[in-house]
């Protein structure tokens, strides 16, 4: 399990998230560490995403990496 965390909340804020973790069953901190959860996962996609468009725009406009990249994935011919 991770390190405990210190984060202040604005009054509304804290009251509208007690609210909601109530409403799931659940207590504010562990509704907190699944916001956050599900951020660093959305996150981490979305770099991956933006890193997989970047190195796509690189293959698309080098030559050089067009050919390097070409054919991978296919698979061998025979007789070769």
């Amino acid at each position: 399990m991770g390190a405990p965390i210190s984060v202040r909340l604005d009054d509304d804020v804290r009251s509208t998230l007690e609210v909601e973790a109530k409403a799931h069953g659940l207590g504010l901190g562990t509704l907190l560490r699944q916001l956050a959860e599900d951020a660093a996962v959305r996150l981490k996609r979305e770099r991956i995403r933006a890193e997989s468009e970047a190195v796509g725009c690189y293959v698309a406009s080098n030559e050089d990496a067009r050919r390097l990249v070409d054919g991978l994935g296919q698979p061998p011919v025979e007789g070769l």
